[in-house]
Formats: C-alpha cells, sequence, structure tokens
C-alpha cells in the first residue's frame, strides 16, 4: 500500500516519486512498453545497477494500484547546461493491462503541478509518428507539436518520423526565476547596459 509520500490518490490510483523498491517493477515495465511501435528500439536493461544509474529513486513519478507499479513517468533536464534547466523532458509508458483507467492523465497532471512548483517553464517529449493514439494523447493534455524530424529512423525496414511536442508550464515566470538566481549568485542587480538580446 501507498505510504504518506503519495503525490496523488484518486480512485485507488496512488502516485509518489519513484523510489529504490520500485526498480524491478520498473525494469519490467520498460521491457513490456517500449517496442519498434513505440520506441527507436527496445529497451532492455542489463542489470539493476544499470537501470539505477540512468534512472535513479526520485526521477520518475509512479502510479500504481495496490502495490502493483501500473505506470511511470520520467523527467529530467534534456541537457547538462545551466541554460536548460527551465525544461523538463519527459516519457511517459503505462503498463498495457491498466490502460484506459486515466493513469496516463493524472500522470501528466502530476508533473504538471510538480514542474509549477519546482519552476520549471516547459514540458517537451518526442513520440514516434507510428504511435497516432499516444499523439492524440498528448494533444489531449494540452501538447502542441514544435517540430518534426522527417524519417528519423527506419525500424523494421520502414523510416519513421521523431514527432517533438511541448507543453508550456510558465515561461516568463521560469525566466525571471532564473533571472533571479543569477543575480543572487553574481551578488548584484542588472548593469545599466545590459541588453535584452543574445547577441
Amino acid at each position: 500500500m501507498a505510504d504518506q509520500s503519495d503525490l496523488h490518490r484518486d480512485s485507488g490510483i496512488w502516485i509518489r516519486r519513484s523510489e529504490l523498491r520500485d526498480a524491478a517493477q520498473l525494469m519490467q515495465l520498460d521491457e513490456i512498453v517500449w517496442d519498434s511501435r513505440t520506441s527507436p528500439s527496445p529497451v532492455k536493461w542489463a542489470s539493476r545497477e544499470q537501470y539505477l544509474r540512468k534512472c535513479p529513486p526520485g526521477g520518475q513519478l509512479v502510479a500504481g494500484i495496490d502495490e502493483k507499479v501500473c505506470g511511470y513517468l520520467g523527467f529530467a533536464a534534456p541537457t547538462s547546461m545551466a541554460c536548460h534547466r527551465h525544461v523538463y523532458e519527459i516519457h511517459l509508458a503505462i503498463h498495457p493491462s491498466y490502460r484506459r483507467l486515466g493513469i496516463g492523465s493524472k500522470l501528466m497532471a502530476a508533473v504538471k503541478k510538480l514542474a509549477t512548483e519546482e519552476g520549471i517553464g516547459k514540458l517537451s517529449l518526442r513520440v514516434l509518428s507510428t504511435n497516432p493514439c499516444a499523439v492524440a494523447f498528448y494533444e489531449s493534455c494540452g501538447f502542441m507539436v514544435q517540430g518534426r524530424l522527417i524519417a528519423e529512423y527506419c525500424i523494421e525496414g520502414e523510416f519513421v518520423d521523431d514527432i517533438l511536442m511541448w507543453y508550456p508550464i510558465a515561461l516568463e515566470a521560469s525566466a525571471q526565476s532564473r533571472r533571479e538566481e543569477a543575480l543572487s549568485r553574481a551578488g548584484g542587480g542588472p548593469s545599466p547596459e545590459s541588453g535584452s538580446g543574445h547577441g
């Protein structure tokens, strides 16, 4: 049973940050969910240690019913650059036996709330053109197409596009927060000569 660290509970479904004890179920979920229709290549972890290095506890929101982990939403900055910290790149996986129960929508609502609390301005994701149901779901959650990489992959002899989607959390508020953080580190206010462009 989920504990008091739950971020959300509704209709018997709980959501919380991932923990060390979830690793085995999350590894199994990756093997079930990520196939040639949903991913450029199958996901199969060589070991628990490898998985935990790539997906440390706390880096995902997990959803479940009773003791069963039914899905997760991973989130992280796309790169290690400081100028990229206002973005969470996300990926979502729901166990086939637990789809159409609203778990994906609940995970999306939870990550939007978490991103707002952490000063994140933008959510982004990538989805294959061979997965139109996922594209429709993301659009229903407010995501918009921001680009399309044509014939980005050749999967089982067919060229597949990579669709880039995004959701605005609070870009201006996030930018202001980053500016204040930078000024605080610098120990001063803005210079009168400071410009508004990037040069």
